[in-house]
């Protein structure tokens, strides 16, 4: 048995270890916003958000084809993983210990470390070359196989937070097993679950590699959903890559329009888990 002491040592030193990688983590987080925001400033204005890219050499042009480009499949992939992603999870939660289940972990965990370039590389033999066009449909379905897996096993985290004698509190009731994951499961996780989903909107938002396979990139508006479609994350990679003053000041401030979209999900998904905390008197 550790002495009193000895604990109180061990358990200080373990705290200033937690306080010190935090707030190096902080450090970081800070020094790249700050980097990013002072280059990308300047590049942010109205006409850059809504206009359409400028050829080489000719001043002015925007991103606002890629801000749309990047949302319409960000939705795609959002509409297609949402749904499965949480009805999977309920049916890990309700069955945990079937083969089933046990499997399906075993998939989401697999996909959930397979590099995006695989994924892209998948959507794109599966759909752009069959229709011969990249396509923003291909690209949204391609960012939705990419959030899948981990909504689900986020969700799957949220859902079993849920107190078991609140569930046996519902059976006692007289409530079947849907009515309990739809009337108390469900509800009491909601904030969880959204954390979950944005954060997998978030991972989305950044992706280049498969949206590159399959939606390509465009330098006009999106007209149908079987176009190509230009996206933030690979104006951000061709700009930033060019010799062009021009397009890398741009690309800088295409990159701070992204990570401010990041920010504002992660900040409207904390309000929602305090909102749903409070009316749960959580």
């Amino acid at each position: 048995m550790l002495s009193k002491t000895r604990r109180r040592i061990i358990g200080l030193v373990a705290e200033i270890v937690c306080s010190v990688f935090s707030a190096t983590t902080t450090f970081v987080l800070g020094l790249i916003l700050y980097f990013i925001a002072r280059r990308g400033l300047s590049a942010i204005s109205w006409t850059f958000l809504t206009s359409l890219p400028t050829p080489v050499g000719q001043p002015g042009g925007g991103i606002g084809n890629a801000l749309i480009g990047s949302a319409i499949m960000i939705g795609i992939g959002t509409l297609l993983a949402v749904p499965w992603g949480v009805t999977a999870a309920i049916f890990l939660d309700q069955h945990p210990r079937s083969r089933l289940a046990s499997f399906t972990r075993f998939a989401c965990r697999v996909l959930t470390g397979v590099p995006s370039l695989i994924i892209g590389l998948f959507v794109f033999t599966l759909l752009v070359l069959p229709t011969r066009t990249y396509s923003a449909l291909a690209g949204g379905i391609a960012l939705g196989v990419m959030m899948t897996p981990l909504i689900t096993l986020s969700s799957e985290t949220m859902l079993a937070t849920v107190s078991s004698s609140w569930r046996e509190a519902s059976y006692a009731l007289g409530a079947t097993k849907q009515q309990t994951v739809r009337m108390l499961i469900l509800p009491t996780a909601a904030g969880g679950l959204t954390v979950g989903v944005m954060l997998a909107v978030a991972l989305a938002a950044g992706q280049t590699a498969p949206v590159l396979l399959t939606a390509l990139t465009s330098r006009f508006w999106l007209e149908n959903l079987a176009q190509p479609a230009a996206s933030l994350p690979v104006l951000i990679y061709t700009y930033g890559i060019s010799p062009f003053p021009d397009w890398q000041a741009q690309a800088w401030g295409a990159a701070l329009a992204l990570v401010t979209i990041v920010l504002v999900l992660n900040v409207v998904s904390q309000a929602v888990v305090s909102a749903v905390n409070r009316k749960w008197g959580m």
